[in-house]
């Protein structure tokens, strides 16, 4: 007979035994050992179960756990349902040194040495709710939570994880876990008074389907709503009918823990509802989750981690000899459990949830699928996973790593209120109407106007600002509809300065402010502000003074620029010599001395300048080179006297004052708009308020600037660009703006601290700039008077530069070279046989010497030619020395050559001594010389 060698390890399971989770996790914890030993029986170690049920009590559970440890010797304990009572209940498997392992405790705040999450971590799908927050472009979310364990502690992860994507957490909503509808009611209407419609709800099925309930009664699963709810509910959308009322929940997004769908899951699926049915046949339509999956893999990993470690170390040493089975201090310890807590976080296998791995005791399982409840049912939008973001098909992103947080990668979305368009996560009011505070402006309407009309009671308001306001409003991608309350008392008058008004914003009094309200930093601690619509900056205002540039000794310079100056002359210059090239063979008004003709090439060349010149040009490449040069003079000459015109006729006009120090050391009186913040500026730089005065308009700063300094008046205004503006818009002709001397940021909108709409509107703002409208609407209320539609400024001529006409000098190079080379190339192609005729020992110089003198010399050709062949004639007022060429016949058959004229190729100089009364002969030479010795 053999012997059974099998060890028996004990190992306690505490449990809601009542409960729909209980009855699910003991039926696969049972169904797990008895697959395990039927595929591994081999094995020695077996597993026994000792059973205990917590009846939904934290203090029963631990008095359970305790009494496993103490008098079963328990070397694990599995179950216990709830974070609550896996909290006391990890403390005891710490102390005794005995391995908790839970499949449904899922708070991030449970930690100990000795527990195993074998579920996923509550704070794994915080980034996938912020991913999907960001995703739709909501900026606020508010969570809705139990209050326990399991409800608060995820909380921190979740702000922390809407932080990192722009998002904040204006509220939290607290749902106590044994809350009664009257509360839930109470606080629903609460979270319906708020303008942030975004709600992540995080608390368990039993609660969370009485709050949608009463959710839908008072009619917040209506259009414009979001819900979204965690793993909490979602993984029970479709496993029990009696659990979570779907019909409560259309349009509710929901974060379902992912299982791959394999043939071992659909096996064990179908034996599981077969048993289950078998053992609870009383209960009807129950679906097996997730926990159920998580309960097998935890019993499957416990016992194959027991046989690795073997059956001999699992024993309890006395720590201490008290019989109280209830005294904590006596508490034995487990000597195998420090090597089953190693042996378990080095299993791995693949369960039938997914792959199985402990990671400082936490199952490492993190991706989600993102489910839609509508009719139908639960219905697959697409998924999350830490490493691609969300995905429409799971199976898409093995090859990739991008991290998409587009809602265009989720599946079609039907939202509460059956509608498909994506809610804006928000609503200015519960009526929809915005109250919006205008100030009352006595001067300066343009900005701001604010007209009553008594006959009927009713108050229109005008202006820049104002129809700014409007054009935002209508460039915002939904409608948000608005009423303007001017900031006045009942009689009209002006109800304060632009810190009482910017404060009722902030008193929750208005929801916005909109006016010429420049952004201040005080004010931005209490207030939101939006982009600024105008310029920003502070800049100074004083008379002007006009001078005439004609007191200039060189006033005649300015018009051009040095550079155009310098380009001008070297072109004269060059343009000077090219005629003088062009022309001196064949116009005797380009011969004569070096001196005579230098001089007239620079006198020509000047003179074109005022087409002075009296030069006959002959040839046609020099009447090409002169007619293009003179177009060139013709534009530059023209532009040189308008631009001189203007300077010595149009007065310039000049601050009389442009440093702020200078006012300071004067001690001259400036202005400020009345109830500005400029008084602060200058008080700081150093006026006294003896020195300051006010101006309520334009009118006023007018006559303040009028009188002056000596009359009572002032010598410069300080204030906003865009009333200086608009001031100079009327009186540009008296005084003149030096450019901002302080930094401002502008006039803005106003709206109440963490207002939804401050984003959208500075979005808005930005859009209507880049378009027309803000130039139809500034030229609309800033229209300047004729008389300044060209204001004059210091300096405003302009000088003339070589920028202007490097083009025309282009051209007028170009031709002159061209005619240049052209000439040369005639010349050579003419005078070919000079080189050849030229010893061929010669020097390239001397070469060069000889062309040189056969174009100086070719208008004696032109006046001598009278014998044909005859190459060139020199003569000396002393002597008649003719060097006669002798034309090969062969070289000009066409020519008629005289018979005096030789044949042969040569050059014979005859010297005849005239005749003289004192000379008795005449004496012949005849000498034949060569061509290189002619001088």
């Amino acid at each position: 007979m053999a012997q059974n060698t099998t060890i028996p390890i004990n190992v306690g399971v505490v449990l809601d035994l009542d409960s729909r989770l209980g009855k699910i996790g003991l039926s696969c914890i049972n169904m797990a050992l008895s697959d395990f030993y039927a595929s591994h029986s081999n094995y020695n170690t077996r597993l026994v179960l000792h059973t205990r049920d917590s009846t939904r009590d934290v203090v029963v559970a631990a008095d359970a756990a305790l009494d496993l440890i103490k008098n079963v010797e328990v070397q694990a304990i599995i179950g216990l349902k709830s974070s609550k009572q896996a909290n006391f209940v990890i403390d005891l498997g710490d102390k005794a040194q005995v391995p908790i392992m839970s499949f449904s405790a899922t708070s991030p705040s449970l930690r100990g040495s000795y527990f195993f999450r074998i579920a996923q971590n509550d704070s794994s799908q915080v980034r996938a709710i912020s991913t999907i927050i960001q995703a739709f472009g909501w900026s606020e979310a508010v969570p809705i939570s139990v209050d326990n364990e399991f409800g608060e502690a995820v909380i921190p992860y979740l702000t922390t994880a809407l932080q990192e994507v722009g998002a904040r957490i204006p509220y939290w909503s607290v749902i106590p876990s044994k809350a009664t509808d009257d509360q839930i009611v109470a606080e629903l209407y609460r979270l319906m008074s708020m303008q942030t419609k975004v709600f992540i709800v995080h608390m368990l099925p039993s609660l969370g389907s009485r709050f949608f309930a009463k959710a839908k009664d008072i009619g917040m699963m209506e259009e414009g709503n979001v819900w979204i709810t965690t793993n909490g509910m979602a993984n029970s959308f479709s496993t029990s009918s009696s659990s979570v009322d779907i019909d409560n929940m259309q349009g509710v997004l929901g974060l379902k823990t992912y299982v791959p769908n394999t043939k071992d899951l659909e096996n064990f699926r179908a034996r599981w509802q077969t048993k289950f049915q078998q053992d609870n046949p009383t209960i009807l339509n129950v679906k097996l989750d997730v926990f159920g999956l998580w309960a097998y893999d935890a019993a499957w990993a416990l016992a194959l981690a027991v046989e690795k470690v073997g059956g001999t170390n699992f024993s309890f040493r006395k720590m201490n000899g008290s019989h109280n089975s209830t005294d904590l201090g006596s508490l034995e310890v487990s000597q195998g459990g420090p090597e089953l807590v190693r042996e378990l976080s080095s299993t791995r296998f693949r369960g039938i949830s997914g792959d199985f791995s402990l990671i400082n005791g936490q199952l490492q399982s993190s991706t989600f699928q993102v489910v839609n409840v509508n009719d139908n049912g639960e219905r697959g939008i697409g998924y999350w996973t830490p490493q691609n973001g969300l995905v429409r098909n799971i199976i898409s992103t093995r090859n990739t790593n991008r991290y998409s947080t587009s809602n265009a990668s989720l599946g079609p979305i039907i939202w509460p209120g059956d509608t498909t368009l994506a809610p804006r996560g928000w609503q200015i009011r519960p009526n929809g109407t915005i109250k919006v505070l205008v100030p009352v402006k006595v001067g300066f309407e343009e900005f701001v106007t604010v007209r009553h009309d008594s006959s009927t009671n009713t108050t229109k308001v005008t202006g820049y600002c104002i129809e700014v306001f409007d054009a935002v409003i209508k460039a915002l991608p939904y409608p948000v509809p608005y009423e303007f309350y001017p900031f006045a008392k009942r009689n009209g008058k002006i109800a304060g300065r632009y810190n009482d008004l910017v404060n009722q914003v902030s008193l929750g009094n208005y929801d916005a402010a909109v006016g010429d309200i420049t952004i201040r930093a005080n004010r931005s601690l209490y207030v939101d502000f939006t982009l600024p619509f105008t310029e920003s900056g502070i800049s100074m205002v004083v008379p002007i003074k006009g001078k005439h540039d004609a007191k200039s000794t060189w006033v005649f310079l300015k018009p051009l620029t040095w550079d155009l100056w310098v380009t001008s002359g070297c072109f004269s210059i060059f343009i000077g010599f090219v005629v003088w090239f062009l022309e001196h063979p064949i116009n005797e008004d380009f011969r004569g001395s070096p001196h005579h003709q230098i001089g007239t090439s620079f006198w020509f060349a000047f003179s074109t300048m005022v087409f002075a010149h009296r030069e006959r040009v002959v040839s046609n490449l020099g009447r090409f080179v002169v007619i293009i040069w003179c177009f060139v003079v013709l534009v530059l000459t023209q532009s040189y006297t308008a631009s001189l015109s203007s300077i010595l006729t149009i007065q310039q006009l000049q601050p009389i004052v442009t440093d702020v120090n200078l006012l300071l050391k004067n001690g001259d009186n400036v202005g400020y708009q009345a109830g500005s913040f400029i008084y602060e500026i200058l008080s700081q730089l150093g006026f006294q308020d003896d020195k300051l005065r006010t101006y309520r308009s334009a009118e006023e700063l007018d006559e303040l600037l009028r009188n002056g300094n000596e009359n009572g008046g002032i010598s410069a205004a300080f204030d906003e660009t865009p009333y200086m503006k608009l001031f100079l818009a009327t009186y540009c002709s008296k005084y003149t703006l030096v450019e901002p001397t302080f930094k401002a940021d502008g006039f803005a909108f106003v709206f109440q601290k963490g207002s939804l709409l401050t984003l959208d509107v500075s979005t808005a703002i930005t859009q209507v700039h880049e378009g027309d409208k803000m130039k139809a609407i500034e030229a609309k209320w800033f229209k300047k008077k004729a008389s300044c539609s060209n204001p004059n400024t210091a300096g405003s001529y302009d000088t003339l530069s070589l920028d202007s006409f490097w083009g025309l000098f282009i051209v007028a190079g170009v031709a002159s070279s061209l005619s240049l080379l052209i000439c040369v190339a005639m010349f050579l192609y003419e005078h070919g046989h000079i080189l050849t005729c030229i010893d061929s020992k010669a020097s390239f110089r001397t070469r060069i010497r000889e062309v040189l003198r056969a174009y100086d010399q070719e208008d004696k050709k032109s006046k001598k030619d009278s014998v044909q062949g005859i190459a060139a004639v020199e003569s000396s007022p002393n002597t008649n020395c003719l060097c006669l060429r002798r034309p090969s016949r062969s070289r000009h058959p066409n020519k008629i050559i005289p018979e005096n004229v030789l044949e042969e190729e040569g050059t014979t100089c005859t010297q005849h001594s005239e005749l003289n009364p004192n000379v008795q002969a005449t004496q012949e030479i005849e000498c034949a010389i060569e061509l290189t010795a002619m001088t």
